[in-house]
């Protein structure tokens, strides 16, 4: 059997692919918020401009109490646009990535980018309480994918390029490289190594830079400076209430998991998808417009930027309002993504994060004030928190928090808080919001990094060494006779002279009960092909290579330095010897 094998291409010229998606991430980024603006201008404020300040409060709109319409209007576009050309393009996207990493190497359709762009601006642009991010992510992955697959290559190349376009996505939206670098470490890549790592950072890098140009180099929310130097966080006290924190924030991650799966699951009931969008816009229409008249702006709309940026200057610090808001939001982004709109779930959890953060930090002031312990600081460390309990992603939690930030002094207690946030969730639930989707669907990905320890063995720890050699006309009734007194398998490796034909796996019990039968048939006429050669000394990763690549059942071991004879056979190595050694490596982790 011939398989036809992808062609590779080499790390340089993989690293050259990444640094074009880098590039076409980073302008997509920019194309992708500039297009947001203008959805949003017209939408809310009859203003054709690109503008748009998504850290500044959205002024009322002159439509009046008719802005209940506008996520209305803008969903029914969505809708049309997602169920005629793009169904993928509907919900949050980092699923339907990880769907395409895990179960379709690395394969995601190109008008995705395309779809994908016009209806999370569409979206985002109309009031659906989604992030920007996400789409952005989808776009990247969707461009690596595209460019993958007009250039052969490998599957885990493609991969690559899939991982590296969603990092750059998020690099670019947030300027935070290395939380772009570890995003695709801690959710996308199945395999890390110098050839995967080398074109995820090149991406993200680029992406950002391209970003830099368009949007600054200043961080994603600025903070003022008095707010945090006099709330150091490093006393113990401080560090036990964010512990504190963390563990509430994750019961906050876990009700905004199930609080989505639930929205999906009762949306899901109506069938058709323009009725499903309509009921749950209007919904959320209502929502913004109650709060713009009770509370003075529409707060939860868009990506919610505007709020976060309110909590963390100090604007919003009245804990029973933060925490009023925080049970809006997740509402807000439950409906909006339940009933079809098209957006990310990393902006929601950094706005629900601040204000339970913002909330806890205000009233510890209150009650009794502690050195460390704010409002503002309170709120940084609550986004870290629920960013990495709702989506599992510890390090990138950390990483991008620090970079969107940029004080040191806030590390070590989002640390902590990170830590009991996701211990506290997967108490709780153990699908964290991106997998949750894709059980659902019977699509299991895997939630940590495995070392594949049974790669780096030699051929001498995981062969068979009960091998037989026998002549390729030696009689197999007659070998039956010899091995049929213990029943079981032997593995046989056929030779004429010196010369290796074929090996065979033969169950020596099959010879009870027909002993008086003679087939005369000889080892020659069931010995299989499909063989490759080995040396003791191999290592198994590449064994399996050179088994998958010629299709064979079985690997011949020789002595280290033979020549391949039948004289130097010391063992054998089947698919079930590789994967006994694979459950073996696992039994640590079990």
């Amino acid at each position: 059997m011939n398989i036809r094998l992808p062609s590779r291409v080499g790390l340089l010229r993989l690293s050259l692919l990444a640094i074009v998606v880098g590039v076409v991430t980073g302008f997509g980024a920019v194309a992708f918020r500039a297009l947001i603006g203008l959805f949003h201008n017209v939408a809310f404020l009859g203003l054709f401009s690109f503008v748009y300040d998504a850290s500044a409060f959205t002024p009322p709109s002159p439509w009046g109490p008719f802005v209940i319409l506008v996520p209305v209007i803008g969903g029914l576009f969505v809708t049309f646009l997602t169920v005629n050309f793009a169904p993928e393009a509907r919900g949050h996207g980092v699923p339907e990535v990880m769907d395409a990493i895990y179960y379709k190497e690395g394969s995601i359709r190109p008008i995705v980018a395309l779809i994908k762009s016009l209806v999370s601006a569409l979206s985002i642009g109309t009031g659906a309480a989604v992030g920007r991010e996400g789409p952005i992510i989808q776009i990247g992955a969707a461009l690596g994918s595209t460019l993958g697959q007009l250039i052969h290559m490998a599957p885990w190349q493609r991969i690559t390029l899939v991982a590296a376009g969603a990092g750059a996505g998020i690099a670019a939206t947030f300027n935070t490289p290395i939380g772009g670098v570890m995003f695709a470490i801690e959710l996308l890549l199945p395999e890390l190594s110098a050839r995967t790592f080398l074109p995820v950072a090149l991406a993200t890098g680029t992406a950002t830079f391209v970003g830099r140009i368009f949007f600054g180099i200043h961080p994603a929310f600025a903070i003022p400076a008095t707010l945090l130097t006099s709330q150091q966080p490093a006393t113990l006290p401080a560090l036990l209430l964010f512990a504190l924190l963390g563990a509430l924030i994750g019961i906050a991650g876990t009700a905004f998991i199930r609080g989505l799966s639930l929205a999906e699951d009762v949306f899901e009931k109506i069938r058709n998808p323009y009725l499903r969008n309509i009921a749950g816009m209007l919904l959320l229409g209502v929502l913004i417009y109650v709060l713009l008249r009770a509370a003075g702006h529409y707060f939860v709309e868009g990506v919610g930027y505007s709020t976060v940026q309110a909590v963390l200057n100090g604007d919003l610090q009245g804990p029973a309002l933060l925490l009023m808001l925080f049970v809006a939001k997740l509402f807000a982004t439950s409906l909006s993504l339940g009933s079809g709109a098209s957006g990310g779930i990393f902006s929601p959890s950094l706005f629900m994060g601040a204000t339970i953060g913002g909330a806890f930090g205000a009233a510890i002031t209150a009650m009794h004030p502690i050195a460390g312990v704010g409002a503002t600081t309170g709120a940084v460390i609550g986004m870290a928190a629920m960013v990495g309990g709702g989506t599992g992603a510890a390090m990138t939690a950390v990483t991008m928090i620090f970079e969107m930030t940029r004080d040191y002094d806030l590390v070590m207690p989002s640390i902590v808080a990170v830590a009991l946030a996701i211990g506290m969730r997967r108490l709780l639930s153990v699908e964290n919001i991106y997998t949750i989707k894709l059980v659902g669907r019977g699509h299991f990905v895997p939630k940590a990094m495995h070392a594949n320890m049974f790669l780096v063995r030699h051929a001498s720890d995981v062969m068979e060494r009960d091998v037989v050699v026998r002549p390729a006309d030696a009689d197999l009734d007659e070998f039956l006779r010899q091995h049929g007194a213990a029943a079981g398998f032997k593995h046989v490796v056929v030779a004429r002279g010196n010369h290796i034909v074929g090996v065979v796996r033969i169950n020596t019990g099959i010879r009870r009960g027909i002993e008086a039968a003679y087939s005369g048939v000889t080892m020659a006429a069931v010995a299989q092909r499909n063989f490759t050669l080995a040396r003791e000394n191999d290592i198994v990763f590449d064994i399996v290579q050179r088994m998958w690549r010629r299709d064979a059942a079985m690997a011949v071991v020789m002595k280290t330095g033979g020549r391949g004879r039948a004289s130097e056979v010391v063992g054998i190595i089947s698919k079930e010897h590789i994967a006994d050694s694979v459950a073996d490596s696992i039994k640590p982790f079990g």
